[in-house]
């Protein structure tokens, strides 16, 4: 039987950012499973670039797989982001001071390993009915393989436990994740006669500065629970023009939003479009148009909610919330309790410096198995 630290070496070590097919980490995971007589049930599709990818479920003997109606299901997604190709020892596991290092470290193979260890761990017999262990592929890049569960109504669960790094704290709620592109045609002409074309970039600066002013708005609107406690906006990329010499005919932005749970996923895009407009008014020449990228919730379960109550018990640390997007915005409108729970901190995540503190592995694999046992 393999240690929790030996079992994420060696996930760190199988190459799975979202470009590649993950069955190699579901393969691994599956001998794992298989050792503990767990049954698995595989979920393949192909992706935009026709890569095989893979979700999967997984039962305690005796439990029919099959069954989408369970009880607790604790998911993990499989994939990492691409690490920098400064970054020689990504996939070489480093144990140093305490903290096992490596890409996907904490995002999210720590947490894997941890439920592989625990698994391995605990008499499967035992184990109450509707247990399940799921799987997921392409969730840094839109929680396509969850959605893909979903439209499937592949399973249907009253309680989750899903991983990503929160320093093993419970966490009840957090923010939705949400993207749009933005495009702004102009007329191309010779730099030198400007008053012959319109600059799409021009247009796009204004665009934007509206859209700063909108999202400064958007901070009378708080949920306290949260630090900073309203929904955030940000233009992450922006593209434009042909040549220095030249107006440029069209310029890109990619819009991004991350809703407070009590606001609807909708409402930045129906600003957004109301600010277009309103630009389309005034300036004649302007012509802009916003697509709909992702457009994920937040989520919030109750503080008193057996579930939360029962994870801050076992963990000896309080809920909290997180900033960033999870898988738990496809399953809370499906499932009575949601939890986001891991070992790691996500500020090391998508970096070089992503860790995992071996003292946390060690305590989530307890606090896993002891879930487990519990049902």
């Amino acid at each position: 039987m393999k240690s929790v630290v030996d079992l994420l070496s060696d996930l760190i070590r199988i190459p799975s950012n979202s470009a590649v097919s993950n069955r190699p980490v579901v393969e691994y995971a599956t001998r794992v499973l298989h050792g503990a007589d767990w049954s698995v049930r595989e979920l393949p599709y192909k992706d935009a670039a026709g890569v095989e990818k893979v979700n999967l479920i997984a039962a305690p003997p005796g439990q029919d797989v099959s069954n989408h109606n369970v009880d607790l299901v604790f998911m993990c997604h499989t994939d990492t982001v691409p690490y920098a190709t400064e970054w020689a020892a990504a996939l070489d596991p480093l144990l140093k001071n305490g903290n096992l290092h490596g890409c996907g470290a904490c995002d999210v193979k720590g947490f894997l390993a941890c439920l592989l260890a625990a698994i391995s761990q605990s008499d499967s017999t035992k184990l109450p009915d509707g247990l399940r262990l799921v799987l997921t592929a392409e969730e840094e890049i839109g929680c396509i393989g969850a959605s893909r569960l979903v439209a499937d109504n592949a399973l249907r669960s009253r309680r989750m436990i899903i991983g990503e790094p929160t320093s093993l704290h419970p966490a009840r709620a957090g923010k939705g994740y949400c993207l749009a592109e933005v495009t702004v045609w102009g007329k191309e002409a010779h730099s030198a006669h400007p008053q012959q074309g319109v600059s799409a970039i021009y247009h796009a600066a204004r665009l934007i500065t509206a859209i700063e002013d909108f999202a400064e708005q958007l901070a009378a609107e708080t949920h306290s629970f949260f630090e900073p406690c309203f929904t955030t906006v940000n233009i992450g990329t922006i593209e434009g023009g042909t040549a220095k010499n030249i107006v440029p005919g069209v310029c890109r932005f990619q819009l991004e939003w991350r809703p407070i749970p009590s606001q609807s996923p909708d409402a930045v895009f129906a600003s957004a479009e109301k600010i277009i407009e309103r630009l389309q008014r005034s300036i004649p020449e302007f012509r802009a148009e916003i697509k709909p990228m992702r457009q994920q919730p937040g989520f919030e379960t109750r503080a008193d909610a057996p579930l939360v109550r029962s994870m801050e018990a076992l963990t000896g640390r309080s809920a909290i919330s997180i900033p960033f997007g999870s898988e738990a915005s496809i399953f809370s409108p499906l499932a009575e309790e949601v939890i986001v729970f891991g070992p790691g901190d996500m500020r090391t995540a998508h970096s070089s410096r992503e860790c995992v503190p071996v003292a946390e592995l060690d305590q989530a694999v307890s606090c896993l198995t002891a879930l487990m046992k519990a049902g």
